[in-house]
């Protein structure tokens, strides 16, 4: 009995220790996905491969799921005349990340296969049959989404596409290209 009332001031102790301590990783990722939430604008570029050079202009919308850790991005690209719907979804799944960018690999997309959060940084692993690959998205202020599509060449992960977003509340430009104009 004498052995309990030593232990409870301890356990006392520890629990008031362990209030202070910082957010859990699953807190801290959710933080971080809702500075993704609202409309974002910007310009991108093919920097490698058949396409290098080809220059365009994204719009998404950010939104963070109620029961779950992750996000969502959904929107469009424009590359002349031409506009191509986007999509990703990613969700916490036990120690790491899941989901799909447009429909996924069994479809014409890629699978997210993994995922990890660094500060202001996010860094998925992407799959596709036999590519395998990365994007890299970085916050490096509340109104600037910076990221890179990498794939993966001899081991070596090479930067294919990059974007350069601004967190916007313009109606007018976000409602054009969302219908596709």
């Amino acid at each position: 009995m004498h052995r309990r009332h030593c232990l409870l001031p301890g356990l006392t102790l520890l629990a008031a220790l362990l209030t202070g301590l910082p957010a859990t990783a699953q807190d801290r990722d959710g933080k971080f996905f809702k500075q993704v939430e609202g409309t974002w604008v910007g310009p991108g570029e093919v920097v490698a491969g058949k396409y290098k050079g080809t220059k365009f202009t994204c719009n998404f919308t950010g939104t963070t799921p109620k029961k779950s850790t992750g996000m969502m991005l959904d929107g469009a690209c424009r590359v002349g005349v031409f506009t191509q719907k986007m999509s990703a979804k990613v969700e916490r799944q036990g120690k790491g990340y899941r989901g799909v960018f447009m429909d996924g690999g069994k479809g014409d997309g890629l699978d997210i296969v993994s995922g990890r959060i660094d500060g202001q940084r996010v860094v998925f692993g992407l799959n596709r049959k036999q590519l395998n690959g990365a994007m890299s998205a970085r916050l490096p202020d509340e109104n600037t989404m910076n990221v890179t599509v990498s794939v993966k060449v001899n081991d070596e992960l090479v930067p294919v596409i990059g974007m350069s977003l601004k967190r916007t509340t313009d109606m007018t430009r976000t409602g054009s290209l969302s219908e596709g104009r």
